[in-house]
């Protein structure tokens, strides 16, 4: 569904990403795993096409499709949706108003149900959020668009004890159900914690350390495997 191949990622001279291949193929959520500064939000983020980030080698490719050239809407048309870790507020605009005008109005009541956000639903968009309340909100956010593809940025960050379940169950209801043609969805998720993985059904885990890919292997064993010996490769 989602695949890099030899991607290097630039700001100017300074080279942030170098050399990174990763697949995500349809129905699997893969993590990638870190040190602060390691290059997992760049990542996310030349991915999604973002400023002021520059693919400079290699490729990637979602569903097929060669993103290079592509803005920031038209890969969201394409399908690649990101729940960001610091977004903007938007004064004026309340979460049913952005529901209605991503046309995810139907899916409000529910989404906000199930992340404890039913009291925000006339509030501006986090305007007055705490930082948890953010995180939440990023994940209905996904909810209103159904994109195809997922990116979360830390989505547990912030998020208190008793909020990240429900965060990790929102994530695993939106990769589980089918588009509307009836394909797989997938995603792609940050952690920092690794809290989010005793509720999230991945698949697969990366180690970023440098700005490349040094590791992949079992969400949960290379999690145990960083709190033992950090971020390293086994081995």
């Amino acid at each position: 569904m989602l695949d890099v191949d030899h991607m290097t990622v630039a700001i100017g001279d300074a080279i942030l990403l170098a050399d990174i291949s990763l697949t995500v193929p349809a129905g699997e959520t893969h993590v990638l795993l870190g040190p602060n500064g390691s290059g997992k939000s760049t990542f996310l983020s030349a991915i999604m096409g973002l400023e002021p980030f520059e693919l400079t080698a290699g490729t990637i490719r979602f569903r097929g499709i060669d993103l290079a050239g592509l803005g920031v809407s038209e890969r969201a048309q394409h399908g690649i949706g990101m729940a960001f870790q610091r977004p903007p507020s938007i004064e004026g605009v309340s979460v049913a108003e952005f529901a209605a005008a991503v046309g995810g109005a139907d899916r409000l009541a529910h989404g906000a149900e199930l992340l404890d956000l039913e009291a925000f639903v006339d509030r501006d968009v986090a305007v007055g959020f705490s930082g948890g309340e953010i995180k939440r909100w990023e994940v209905l956010k996904l909810f209103l668009q159904k994109p195809d593809f997922f990116l979360f940025d830390e989505p547990e960050s912030g998020v208190d004890m008793e909020h990240i379940s429900a965060v990790g169950m929102a994530i695993n209801e939106l990769v589980a159900e089918p588009g509307p043609d009836g394909a797989k969805r997938g995603a792609l998720l940050i952690t920092h914690t690794g809290l989010i993985l005793d509720y999230v059904n991945a698949d697969q885990a990366h180690i970023m350390n440098g700005g490349r890919i040094i590791h992949s292997g079992p969400p949960k064993e290379l999690f145990a495997h960083i709190q033992a010996s950090g971020y390293v490769a086994p081995g």
